[in-house]
């Protein structure tokens, strides 16, 4: 079976990376995903698949159903792209100023399309069925997730059965091309946006003693006071991050301003302590704020919950990895505290999302996701369609 997976992958690899060339050529934001919706639709019609649209918006939905009986599989990729401005000078780049695919979304649909070719021409050994979930809106909250699940992807589906398991893959330039990486349990951060302005007494420069709050020296205040936030209030074994990344005081050289503005984030890997920790933080710039005479307002936007990744499914992925790339070609994964909407599926559904190495240090391909630069190894392709194809087919295993 993997020789033929790995035959038909190498077949259609040429359309694989046209299509994601195309899609990285015309980028779409969030939301916004109308052609890239369009492109994926007729790509999965070509194949013989039954395709649905406009699915909470943008959203396509391909269903495969095959010659065996089985569990129901989901397979998901999204498609939006982000608000950088690409410099990687390929002969394909974004054509749409300010906006380029940075995250590699375009090589994740282009994969799942490919998954739908091998998987159309492999019916007869399919178990079950497969629903390709091609999902808008993941880099911006609220995400695209939670929409497409309050829309039924995960329920029982145009006379389906309920996803019974869900699995997701994301490149990652730090891995070698075609390597392969899973973590079981705890694995992505939560990820809140932390708003924060402080109300003080604005006037001269020169004559602070005539003011009853300075919001500036307050806000320093208020920064040091949140370190204590994880370093003092953390259970310890918890990973937890918080970080001020904007500071803004419209003053000048003999203006202390009114007000002072934070921004930041907060990321954990529990949910108990997400939510406590949310009052903490409350509690800490209030209270900070009015001890020097001055008041705040806070705003904690949620963000994404922490994504676990179940122990079964887990060792699914690894085991059916090892098979496809061999052992030398998996690794386990370091916990990482960037956040990701996969996560809503797997608080329903038993599943894992794992990583698809895309990196090329001897040919530069290297940059991080989310730069200017960013660019994969088109070669992952062979193994990106390959795979999800493949944990597909011995999808049966996981009712052992």
């Amino acid at each position: 079976m993997i020789d033929r997976v790995r035959r038909i992958a190498d077949a259609t690899h040429a359309e694989v990376v046209a299509l994601r060339r195309d899609i990285h050529q015309h980028p779409e934001l969030a939301t916004e995903e109308h052609r890239t919706s369009e492109r994926v639709a007729a790509a999965l019609e070509s194949l013989g698949c039954e395709v649905h649209r406009s699915i909470a918006g943008t959203g396509v939905v391909a269903i495969i159903r095959g010659d065996r009986p089985g569990p129901s599989l989901m397979l998901r990729a999204d498609m939006d792209a982000l608000p950088i401005l690409e410099a990687t000078g390929l002969p394909f780049s974004s054509n749409v100023p300010g906006v380029m695919h940075a995250c590699g979304h375009d090589a994740h649909t282009a994969c799942l399309v490919g998954a739908a070719g091998i998987l159309v021409g492999m019916k007869k050994e399919l178990h079950g069925t497969v629903r390709l979930i091609f999902q808008p809106a993941e880099e911006k909250l609220p995400g695209g997730a939670l929409p497409m699940i309050d829309a039924g992807v995960l329920g029982e589906f145009n006379g389906i059965p309920a996803v019974d398991f869900a699995f997701g893959q994301h490149v990652q330039p730090e891995l070698p091309a075609g390597m392969i990486g899973i973590r079981s349990g705890m694995y992505m951060a939560s990820a809140d946006e932390l708003y924060i302005t402080i109300h003080g007494h604005g006037g001269h420069a020169a004559a602070p003693h005539t003011l009853q709050s300075d919001a500036v020296v307050v806000a320093a205040q208020v920064i040091g006071a949140l370190q204590t936030v994880v370093s003092r209030n953390c259970p310890p074994g918890v990973p937890s991050v918080l970080s001020i990344g904007k500071v803004t005081a419209d003053g000048a050289t003999n203006v202390i301003p009114e007000t002072a503005h934070m921004e930041g984030t907060f990321r954990a890997m529990d949910e108990e302590w997400r939510a406590r920790a949310h009052v903490i933080i409350e509690r800490v710039v209030r209270h900070t704020a009015e001890a020097q005479g001055a008041t705040a307002t806070v705003e904690i936007r949620k963000g994404y919950p922490a994504l676990y990744n179940h122990e079964g499914p887990s060792a699914f992925v690894r085991e059916a990895a090892v098979e496809f790339v061999g052992e030398d070609h998996v690794v386990d994964l370091d916990q990482w505290f960037a956040s990701e909407d996969f996560a809503y599926y797997l608080q329903h559904v038993p599943g894992a999302f794992y990583r698809l190495g895309t990196g090329n240090r001897a040919a530069g391909i290297d940059h991080p996701l989310h730069t200017p630069r960013f660019t994969i190894d088109e070669e992952a392709l062979r193994v990106g369609a390959g795979f999800l194809a493949y944990l597909a087919l011995v999808g049966q295993r996981l009712n052992r």
